[in-house]
């Protein structure tokens, strides 16, 4: 947000809001990818009272859709930063959900198909 400094520690998520654990700048996957995962996150997995379920459901239409426009170069850079986030993920033990929703989410979302 404008005007917030890096470090400062964001509010905690309100109750129903899905959130997705901080990924490391350490592990070089592109930060627009880790971006795209945190919005898909909220906008999928959020209660009905955190935000409108058709306004998500149009911004997910319109995130995944860009999504899938991803070929050559961009698309292999996509599935290698995928496979480094799945075995991060495996390597701090989190939740099996969160890995499966790694594993599938190119396929899910027809990316690259």
């Amino acid at each position: 947000m404008a005007g917030e400094t890096p470090d400062a520690k964001p509010e905690e998520a309100p109750d129903g809001a899905a959130v997705f654990p901080l990924i490391p700048a350490e592990l070089g996957v592109h930060p627009l990818l880790l971006a795209a995962i945190h919005s898909y996150v909220f906008l999928e997995g959020s209660e009905p009272g955190v935000l409108n379920p058709a306004v998500a459901e149009e911004a997910m239409h319109y995130l995944v859709s860009y999504m899938q426009r991803l070929e050559g170069p961009d698309l292999r850079r996509v599935r290698e930063d995928m496979a480094a986030l799945v075995g991060f993920a495996r390597e701090e033990k989190w939740p099996k959900q969160h890995v499966r929703f790694l594993q599938d989410f190119l396929k899910v979302n027809e990316i690259g198909q």
